[in-house]
Parts: structure tokens; C-alpha cells; sequence
């Protein structure tokens, strides 16, 4: 992005291959990209939240795994966009591909006994993991980055779909709805790309509160990060369901999804 407006701040001249649309230390001297950085908190928060309950429901480890991979996506974006610099871009996007790998493994392994452990999608996927980064540290082209990232999300919904259109076709509607909510992040992160020199004219005589709603790399993090959120309950609900633990959603606050597991009738 031409970063022409842009102002210089607390971490000096950006080294990251990629500078966003968002204009750089406008908000904050400390903060470069002030909208992109926060919200990242709705990637951080909820998955942390997340893991501690899975862990007190005494689900598998490898769900703990899922929505701590999610948080940690959230931490490095956020020092991602806070510092623009090129390290910080390695710590957002590479546990990007990490954290979607432990989904594929997850979605992919829902229909094993309780606590097996696939040994091959885990050789599979890590060679896949070390491979992307040994090839994306030796050639920095985010392009790179961005097809490896979409072919493991492909896999994701090819799966999850397939679960639910022939094994529980009641969960559909969290599968989509997780799946239309990270396609409306894509579909902003796309116009950002795309439109940023316009975005960035109309901010200049857009009074400040409306213009922060032009922030559509903001948008894609708090759609991509709910969707992906949605994902691992989705993911959770199919295990939990196969394993006959009694799943349910329920909101907190009656807004926010998480999953409860209903105690074994005995008797």
C-alpha cells in the first residue's frame, strides 16, 4: 500500500513486507496501525476464554490446542500491526498457518475413538507446517503466504461441509453461519486491498467516527476471527456429539456462542 499519508511513530520506518491500508500512527505514536491492532482482541479474549473451558470440561487436548492457536494469530497480528515490523509480520502469519493446520487436524480426526492420536494427518501437516516456513522465510512474497493459507482453509470447509451435509445435517446452520461470516471478512479484506487509495481519500473528509467504519482490515479481523471461532465450536460440537457427551450452545450475556457439555444422565 502507498504509504503517502503515512506518519512516522514509536517503532520507527516499517520493514515488514506488507503495510496495510489503514493510515500508519494516526491514532497513537505508540500504535501504527491503531484499528488493525485492536481489534485483534475479539481473536485473543474469546479463544482464552475458550480454552479454559474446554479444559474444565475436560475435552481433548487437542480443542485447548485449536482456540490457543486462535489467540495466538490475535497476539501476533497485534504486534503485527502495532510495530509494522517485518519479524512481528513472520509472528502473525506463520501462526496463522499453524493454528489452521490443528483445525484440519481436528475435523478431520472428529470420528476416532476418544483420545486416539492420527499419527499421519500429523506427519502430514507438520511436513506441510515446515515446508511453508523454510520456503516463505527464504522467499518473502506474502502471495506465497496468502495460497498456502486458502488451500488449508479450503480443506476446512470441504471437510466440515461434508460432515454436515451426510453425518449431522442439523449443525448446518453453524457451519454456514461460521463459514458466511469468514467470507464477508475475505470479501473486506479484498475491498481494502483494492479500493485503499478511495478509502483513503473519503477519511479525510469523513468526520473521524464515521471514517474508523472504512477500517475494512479491522473488519476482517473481528469476521475472520468470530468465524474462526465458530469453527472450533462447530468442530467441538461434531466430536463432542460422536463421543455422545451431550453438546449444547449456549450464549453469554445472550450474545456470545460458547459450548457446554451437559452432564451424563445416570440411572
Amino acid at each position: 500500500m502507498a504509504p503517502s499519508l503515512d506518519r512516522q511513530g514509536y517503532w520507527g520506518r516499517p520493514t515488514s513486507t506488507l503495510d496495510w491500508c489503514e493510515e500508519n500512527y494516526v491514532v497513537s505514536f505508540y500504535i501504527a496501525e491503531f484499528w488493525n491492532t485492536v481489534s485483534n482482541l475479539i481473536m485473543i479474549l474469546p479463544p482464552l476464554w475458550g480454552a479454559v473451558q474446554t479444559y474444565h470440561h475436560g475435552l481433548e487436548f487437542r480443542y485447548i490446542c485449536s482456540f490457543l492457536g486462535l489467540a495466538a494469530v490475535g497476539v501476533g497480528s497485534w504486534c503485527f500491526h502495532m510495530t509494522l515490523l517485518y519479524e512481528m509480520q513472520l509472528l502473525d502469519e506463520l501462526p496463522m498457518i499453524y493454528s489452521t493446520c490443528v483445525f484440519v487436524y481436528c475435523v478431520y480426526e472428529c470420528f476416532k475413538r476418544e483420545n486416539s492420536v492420527g499419527w499421519f494427518p500429523i506427519v502430514l501437516l507438520l511436513i506441510f507446517s515446515v515446508t511453508v516456513t523454510a520456503v516463505y522465510l527464504q522467499w518473502k512474497e506474502p502471495v506465497f503466504h496468502q495460497v498456502m493459507y486458502g488451500a488449508l482453509v479450503a480443506c476446512l470447509v470441504a471437510r466440515s461441509v461434508f460432515v454436515v451435509t451426510w453425518v449431522y445435517p442439523w449443525l448446518r446452520p453453524l457451519c454456514y453461519t461460521s463459514l458466511c461470516v469468514f467470507l464477508l471478512g475475505f470479501l473486506l479484506w479484498n475491498i481494502d486491498n483494492i479500493f485503499c487509495d478511495s478509502l483513503r481519500a473519503s477519511r479525510q473528509t469523513l468526520p473521524p467516527g464515521v471514517g474508523v467504519v472504512t477500517q475494512f482490515h479491522a473488519w476482517w479481523h473481528i469476521f475472520t476471527g468470530l468465524g474462526s471461532y465458530l469453527h472450533i465450536l462447530l468442530s467441538l460440537q461434531i466430536r463432542s456429539t460422536y463421543l455422545k457427551c451431550r453438546p449444547k450452545i449456549k450464549f453469554v450475556c445472550g450474545i456470545w456462542p460458547t459450548l457446554h457439555i451437559e452432564p451424563q444422565k445416570t440411572g
